[in-house]
C-alpha cells in the first residue's frame, strides 16, 4: 500500500495546485478590479468595473488568504510522495515497476535511496517536490511584497507545478505496479552508482526550482504592474540561492564526470552539460540585473526579461535531458510521448510568459538612468556578453538535434565552443574585473583607468612571463592565465583602504565569488596549457614516465565489491627523490545490468593531479595504462567552491541587512 499512498499524495498535491491556481487567479482579479495595486499602477489601464462593497472586499481577502496554506500543504504532500518512493526503493519492492527497472536488492543502501531519483520518473518527482516545497516556503517566508503581487506569484508557481504534476500522473507515473513482480530488479546504471548521485541531482534541481521561483515573481509583478525595487528585493534571495546551487551542482557534476568516466577531462561541451550551463549563464545575468534594480532602481524591463529567459533555459534543459531526444547517462526517457508532453509545457510556459511580457512591458517604467561609464554600465555589458555566450551554447546544442531531425548527421564539439565562446568569455572576465572598481550612476574614464592600474599591470606581467617562459602555450590558455592574475588582483581591490571588520558581508561575498572565477580560470588555462598524457602498454615491473612522475605497474589482482567484481592494478609512483606512493585503478564489472566501467585512481598534489586509468590486457600480456599529469587542475573546482561560498556570504549579508532595515521600520 505504500506505492498507492504515494500516488494518492501525488494526486492530492496536483488537486491542491489546481485549487491554488484558481484561488490566486480569482483573488488577484478581484483585487485588481477593486483598486490600483500601487502608486506605479496606471489606473487608466485598469477595467472600469470595480468591486467596492464591504462584502466584496471581504470575499477577496478570504480568497487571497486561502492561497498561502494551500501552497504549504501542496508542497508537503509532494514531499510525502517522494519520501514514500524512497521507502519502496529501500524496501526493494519489486512489484513497483520503477524499482524493478532501476534497483536491485544487493545494492548498497545509499544507492537504493539515491536510486529513487536516478531514473526518469523519480527525477521528475524530485523536481516537482522541490518546486512544491519552494512554493510553500515563499508562502511562509515572503512578507515584503504587496499581498496581491505575492498571491499572483504563488499562482504562477502553482501553474508551473500543475503542468509537472500532469506530466507525472499521465505520462510518467513513478508508482506504477508490475504484475507479476520479478524476483529481483535490473539494477541501477553502474555509472550512477557513486556518492555523487546523492547530491548532484538534488543540488541542480534546487537551482532550477529557484529560477522557477524568480520566474513566478516576474510573472506576478507583471500581472499586478508592480515591477520595482520592492519586487527585486523580494526576488533577489531566490535568484542568489538558485545561482549558488547551480554553481555547486555544475562544479560537483564536473568533478564527478572527471573521476568517474575515466577520460581525463572535466568538461566536454556535451548537450547534457550544456543543459545545466545555460540556466547558470542566464541566472548570472539575472543576479546582477536584479541587484541593480533592488539597490539602484534600474534595469526594470531587463530584469523581468532575464527571469523569463533563465526559466526558459531550465525548461529547455529539462526537455533535452528528459525527452529521450539525447542518449546519455543522464537522459532517462525514451518514450517520444514524454518528450512531446514536455515540449507542450515548454511552449505554454515560455510562450505565455513572453506574451505577458509583450503585453505589459509598456507599463514597466524606465527606472533610474546611468552613464555608460559606471558600474551599471559594466553590468549591462557583462549581461550582453553572457547573453551572447548563452546564444552560442544554445545554438551549438540544438543545431545537431535539428539537423538530425531533417536527416543530416553532424556533431558540434569542443573546438566550436572553444573558438566561439572562449574569446567572448575572456572579454567578459576582463569587464567583470573592472566593474566593481567603477562608481554607481556615473564615472569617468580617467578615474577608472587609475583604479585598474594594478590589475592591468598584473595581467601584463603574467602575460610577458608566460610568453617568455611558457613555450608552446596556446593563445587562449595564455590569455586565460594572464587575465586570471589581473582579475584576481581586481577582485580584492574593493577591500583596499577599507576597515575589514566593518566591511559588509555581501561585499566579502562579491570579492570571494570574483576571486573564485579568477581561480577557476587559472585552473582551466593551466589544464589546457600544461597537461601531459601518456598511453602505454605496460608489463609487470616496467616503469613509465608522465610529467615529473615514474609509474610502475606492480601487479594485477581480482577484488570483490558489494555488487561488483574488478581487476585492480597496483601502481607504484615516485616523483624525483620523493617517497613512493601507490595508486590502484580498477576495471569493474557489474552483473546487474552487465556493464564494465573504468575506475580511475587519482593522486592530488599541491601543484596538480596524477590521473591513472587501467585498460584491457592485450595478447602479449601487457596492460593498457592511460596516465595524465594535470598541473593545477584542482583550481577549477576550488574556484567553483569559492564562487558558491561567496554567493552564500552575499545571501547571508543581504538577508541580515534587510532584517535590520525591517526592524528599524517597525520601531519607527
Amino acid at each position: 500500500m505504500i506505492a498507492e499512498a504515494g500516488l494518492a499524495a501525488l494526486w492530492f498535491a496536483a488537486a491542491l495546485a489546481a485549487l491554488q491556481l484558481a484561488l490566486a487567479a480569482v483573488g488577484v482579479r478581484r483585487s485588481l478590479l477593486s483598486a490600483p495595486l500601487s502608486a506605479e499602477a496606471d489606473a487608466k489601464k485598469l477595467p472600469a468595473q470595480r468591486f467596492t462593497g464591504v462584502e466584496d472586499v471581504a470575499v477577496t481577502d478570504q480568497l487571497l488568504s486561502a492561497v498561502r496554506p494551500v501552497a504549504v500543504v501542496q508542497g508537503l504532500l509532494a514531499g510525502l510522495a517522494l519520501l514514500l518512493l524512497m521507502v519502496v526503493f529501500v524496501r526493494s519492492d519489486m512489484s513497483v515497476l520503477l524499482v524493478a527497472s532501476n534497483s536491485h536488492s544487493d545494492k548498497p543502501l545509499i544507492y537504493k535511496i539515491a536510486g529513487a531519483w536516478g531514473n526518469h520518473e523519480g527525477s521528475m518527482l524530485l523536481w516537482v517536490t522541490i518546486l512544491g516545497l519552494a512554493g510553500g516556503a515563499v508562502a511562509v517566508l515572503e512578507h515584503r511584497l504587496q499581498r496581491t503581487t505575492l498571491i499572483a506569484t504563488l499562482g504562477a508557481q502553482a501553474m508551473i507545478a500543475l503542468g509537472f504534476y500532469a506530466f507525472l500522473l499521465f505520462s510518467s507515473n513513478p508508482f506504477a505496479r508490475l504484475n507479476p513482480a520479478p524476483a529481483d530488479g535490473n539494477g541501477l546504471n553502474p555509472l550512477l552508482q557513486d556518492p555523487g548521485l546523492a547530491f548532484h541531482p538534488p543540488t541542480l534541481y534546487i537551482g532550477y526550482v529557484g529560477i522557477s521561483v524568480a520566474f513566478s515573481f516576474a510573472v506576478g509583478a507583471l500581472v499586478t504592474r508592480d515591477v520595482g525595487p520592492a519586487f527585486a528585493r523580494a526576488m533577489r534571495p531566490w535568484v542568489l540561492g538558485a545561482w549558488i546551487f547551480l554553481t555547486l551542482g555544475i562544479t560537483a557534476g564536473s568533478y564527478w564526470a572527471y573521476y568517474e568516466l575515466g577520460w581525463g577531462g572535466w568538461w566536454f561541451w556535451d548537450p547534457v552539460e550544456n543543459a545545466s550551463l545555460m540556466p547558470w549563464l542566464a541566472a548570472t545575468a539575472l543576479l546582477h540585473s536584479v541587484t541593480v534594480l533592488a539597490t539602484r532602481d534600474g534595469l526594470r524591463a531587463w530584469t523581468v526579461m532575464l527571469a523569463v529567459v533563465a526559466f526558459s533555459m531550465s525548461m529547455i534543459g529539462t526537455f533535452l535531458v528528459r525527452s529521450g531526444i539525447l542518449t546519455s547517462v543522464h537522459a532517462f526517457a525514451v518514450d517520444p510521448k514524454r518528450g512531446a508532453f514536455i515540449l507542450v509545457l515548454l511552449a505554454l510556459y515560455i510562450g505565455g510568459a513572453l506574451l505577458l511580457f509583450a503585453a505589459r512591458v509598456g507599463t514597466v517604467r524606465q527606472g533610474s538612468t546611468f552613464e555608460p561609464v559606471s558600474r551599471e554600465g559594466a553590468l549591462v555589458a557583462n549581461n550582453l556578453l553572457l547573453s551572447v555566450i548563452l546564444g552560442i551554447v544554445l545554438i551549438g546544442t540544438l543545431y545537431p538535434i535539428v539537423a538530425a531531425g531533417i536527416g543530416v548527421q553532424l556533431s558540434v564539439g569542443p573546438p566550436f565552443f572553444d573558438k566561439t565562446a572562449g574569446p567572448i568569455a575572456l572579454l567578459l572576465v576582463a569587464i567583470m574585473g573592472a566593474g566593481p572598481l567603477m562608481r554607481w550612476r556615473r564615472d569617468t574614464a580617467n578615474a577608472v583607468l587609475g583604479r585598474i592600474t594594478v590589475p592591468v599591470a598584473a595581467t601584463g606581467v603574467t602575460l610577458a612571463a608566460f610568453a617568455a617562459l611558457g613555450g608552446g602555450i596556446g593563445i587562449l590558455p595564455l590569455l586565460g592565465l594572464s587575465l586570471a592574475a589581473g582579475v584576481g588582483a581586481a577582485s580584492i581591490a574593493p577591500l583596499w583602504k577599507r576597515d575589514l571588520r566593518r566591511t559588509p558581508l555581501f561585499t566579502w561575498g562579491m570579492v570571494i565569488a570574483h576571486l573564485g572565477i579568477a581561480v577557476s580560470l587559472a585552473g582551466m588555462a593551466s589544464d589546457s596549457a600544461f597537461t601531459q598524457q601518456t598511453l602505454v602498454a605496460a608489463r609487470i615491473g616496467e616503469p613509465h614516465r608522465v610529467g615529473p612522475f615514474t609509474v610502475t605497474l606492480d601487479h594485477i589482482r581480482p577484488v570483490i565489491g558489494p555488487n561488483w567484481s574488478a581487476l585492480e592494478g597496483t601502481l607504484t609512483v615516485k616523483r624525483g627523490d620523493g617517497a613512493p606512493f601507490t595508486l590502484r585503478p580498477q576495471s569493474r564489472f557489474f552483473a546487474s545490468p552487465p556493464t564494465v566501467t573504468s575506475e580511475s585512481a587519482i593522486a592530488t598534489k599541491i601543484d596538480g593531479q596524477l590521473y591513472t586509468v587501467l585498460g584491457q590486457e592485450d595478447e602479449q600480456g601487457r596492460w593498457q595504462l592511460r596516465l595524465w599529469w594535470k598541473p593545477f587542475v584542482t583550481l577549477i573546482w576550488l574556484g567553483g567552491a569559492l564562487i558558491a561560498f561567496g554567493g552564500a556570504l552575499s545571501l547571508l549579508g543581504r538577508v541580515r541587512r534587510e532584517r535590520r532595515v525591517a526592524a528599524r521600520e517597525e520601531e519607527a
